[in-house]
């Protein structure tokens, strides 16, 4: 397919690519049938919505969506074992992991017993001193004292540690890869496992116990017993979902919408702390969750003390959730320092090594498991390749990766493992964990880049840049925006729509900070848009634009609102250009 407006090579050294002709015939199509604007149209397209289905996806419902909590296997099993144990007050451990999804779901089932008037133990295991998932001690110890372990975003490949959970029930739901066998639980809720149909792979964990809780209140009404309000809990799940960068596809994208609605209320104190020191002082969207919330909720688990997020999310004391937000605020800011320090030493040696291949890693001794993950990301974002940062202590290489789309990283990881190159390894399509011996270190990545290959990682250079349609200055206007965010919420597989505008003369343009630029741009109808474009000076963007001497450019980006002193207006948040007629 030709280049969209001709631009083969952007100022970034990309390629546009815009819709097909199929596509600009579907959004025709659509507009004419539902009268929407032809840029939403466009964008509705893209995700795949067809004409006859665009006013169902513009106004999801969870009554429409939300899936049998039955079509999960085990789920039979778990839901009344742990009903039972509700009732019976028997004693109950909630076993989760040390990011936002763990701390989601456990904060979603203690909440849920307690208000069934069950309490329930919390245990986050440390990532450093236990590391990812169940442990033997750890099982060992809570069996002793409860009669149900409840296992959440972890515990589908740990099969030793379960086995020592002796004279107590253990209950699984997770979300991550399973192997070829389960391990030794009562019931195992996870739609990845391999004999699932993987028509609800997409669910993070906070999602499984969403569906378990759903469950749970169905069996309580089978006995006329009204069960704890869902709804109220659905900002938990939101929040893990989009933290967790699961496909906001399905009944995912009913989940957030709906999540988001309930977490405007703010009346879960420990979000409402954690939003006032994050200076959240809008509704939330998306956008926050993934990068103010999620963040800082993650920062415990990373560099500080396992369990601050799950409690945060499930505490009933403001002045608890007062102290552990602004506790998260301070661990933040020092994974962000961390983060930075690491980022720079893998990048540096990624580039040694190479970014050409299909697979670019980095591990050095003594980084800090916590913040492996976020360079790992970073790294996939600067090379557009499946990337993995292990951090080293004692021989030993804990890290974690990231893949792009098209590329499941966390089968190739879980593969390698089962060679023996790996003391331990799995994940998801998008992120996996592994454990090494430094000595297997070079092996164990030079046959992870094989099998990641063999996928197509690695094939092409700089990304692709997707648009949606073609958008004129005079279009992009404050009732647009707010239709295009009617088919959000807009994260991980549901990009918010991004537009080029073709032939635009820069009126403009300004040096803001230190490395960004803001513009004044028109057309020839008279229509003029602002734009501001975070770090341009960081690339050939700033210099060639601020500098643009009357040339014409295609500009690209995404429609957002600016609020300045009480005044909305449209504004384009720029990620690349083209010189128009260059092309």
């Amino acid at each position: 397919m030709a280049a969209f407006l001709g631009v083969e090579q952007s100022l970034t050294g990309r390629r546009w690519v815009g819709p097909d002709a199929e596509q600009e015939r579907l959004a025709e199509a659509m507009a004419q049938l539902t009268r929407l604007p032809g840029a939403l149209c466009h964008t509705l397209v893209r995700r795949g919505v067809a004409p006859e289905e665009a006013a169902g996806f513009l106004e999801p419902t969870l009554r429409d969506l939300l899936p049998d909590p039955l079509v999960l296997k085990d789920m039979d099993k778990a839901a009344p074992r742990i009903l039972a144990a509700a009732e019976a007050g028997q004693r109950i451990a909630v076993f989760g992991d040390y990011d936002v999804d763990g701390g989601s779901s456990s904060a979603l089932l203690i909440c849920w017993l307690r208000a069934m008037g069950r309490p329930a133990t919390l245990y986050i295991p440390d990532r450093i001193d236990e590391g990812y998932g169940p442990n033997a001690p750890a099982m060992r110890k809570l069996a002793a004292a409860h009669d149900l372990i409840v296992c959440v975003d972890c515990g589908t490949l740990s099969h030793e540690a379960l086995a020592a959970a002796e004279g107590a029930d253990v209950i699984v739901l997770d979300h991550h890869l399973g192997g070829e066998t389960l391990p030794p639980a009562l019931a195992v809720v996870n739609p990845n496992r391999q004999d699932e149909s993987g028509d609800l792979a997409h669910l993070c964990a906070a999602g499984v116990v969403f569906l378990l809780l759903v469950e749970l209140n169905r069996l309580l009404r089978t006995r006329e017993i009204k069960g704890p309000d869902l709804m109220a809990l659905l900002d938990l799940v939101a929040l893990a979902t989009v933290a967790d960068v699961a496909p906001l596809i399905g009944v995912n994208r009913a989940l957030v919408r709906t999540g988001l609605k309930v977490m405007a209320r703010r009346e879960r104190i420990g979000l409402r702390a954690l939003a006032d020191v994050a200076g959240l002082s809008e509704a939330p969207r998306a956008y926050h969750l993934g990068y103010l919330l999620g963040p800082r909720i993650n920062a415990g688990g990373r560099i500080g003390k396992a369990d601050l997020g799950a409690r945060l999310l499930s505490t009933e004391t403001p002045a608890e959730a007062q102290a552990i937000a602004e506790q998260l605020d301070g661990l933040n800011r020092e994974r962000r320092e961390i983060e930075a320090r690491v980022t720079e030493e893998a990048m540096a040696q990624a580039e040694a090594r190479g970014l050409d291949g299909p697979l670019v890693w980095a591990a050095g001794e003594g980084w800090h498991p916590g913040v492996v993950g976020i360079v790992a990301s970073r790294m996939k974002e600067a090379t557009n390749r499946p990337s993995v940062v292990i951090g080293l202590n004692e021989g030993e290489g804990k890290g974690s990766g990231r893949s792009v789309s098209g590329v499941d990283l966390g089968a190739s990881i879980q593969r390698v493992a089962q060679e023996g190159l790996l003391v331990k390894g799995g994940g998801h399509k998008m992120a996996a964990g592994l454990t090494v011996a430094e000595p297997q270190l070079e092996a164990a990545m030079e046959r992870l880049a094989e099998l990641l290959a063999k996928q197509g990682a690695g094939a092409g250079g700089p990304r692709d840049l997707t648009l949606d349609s073609l958008l004129m200055p005079g279009a992009a206007s404050l009732d647009l925006i707010e239709q295009l965010e009617t088919a959000g919420p807009f994260g991980a597989s549901a990009p918010a729509p991004r537009f080029a505008l073709p032939d635009i003369a820069i009126r403009h343009a300004r040096r803001v900070g230190e490395s960004h630029l803001k513009l004044s741009f028109g057309d020839e109808m008279g229509a003029r848009l602002d734009a501001i474009c975070f770090g341009a000076f960081d690339t050939p963007l700033g210099p060639r634009l601020e500098s643009h001497n009357g040339a014409r450019f295609h500009l690209a980006g995404r429609l957002e609102v600016n609020e300045w002193n009480g005044r909305r207006s449209p504004q384009l948040r720029l990620e690349d250009a083209a010189e128009a007629g260059s092309d």
